[in-house]
């Protein structure tokens, strides 16, 4: 698994480190019982401090796409109530969708936009 963070973002590395493992989970580069690196090993890897990977890990479980087991590590297991994900999709949406309208992005380039990313990134993703 290669994660790629970048330094100069404002993002936060762990943000950084839950989205990516998210994208890999959607475009199925990560599958439902895999395991994922160590703390340790990727904090190595990424050059990282491992308390930083240990939070990025305990988001994942918390939003229910792992689930840490003492002796196997971190395991993706993904275990979303859909009712729940769509809301919380909503709750981010509908911020982000503010902001567009603070910068006067129209309707219809949202929605190019949204085709657009999910062409490029969840295209082979199935219901």
């Amino acid at each position: 698994m290669i994660i790629k963070i970048d330094f100069n973002s404002d993002e936060a590395i762990y943000m950084q480190i839950t989205n990516q493992i998210i994208m890999g989970i959607a475009k199925r580069q990560i599958c439902d019982g895999d395991q994922l690196p160590s703390i340790r090993n990727m904090a190595d890897e990424i050059g990282i401090n491992m308390h930083t990977v240990n939070k990025a890990y305990t988001v994942l479980r918390q939003a229910g796409y792992v689930k840490l087991d003492r002796r196997r590590g971190a395991i993706v297991s993904v275990d979303v109530d859909k009712i729940e994900a769509i809301e919380e999709i909503r709750r981010e949406l509908s911020v982000t969708l503010a902001k567009a309208g603070c910068m006067h992005i129209s309707k219809e380039e949202i929605h190019e936009l949204v085709d657009e990313i999910y062409n490029k990134h969840l295209s082979d993703v199935q219901n």
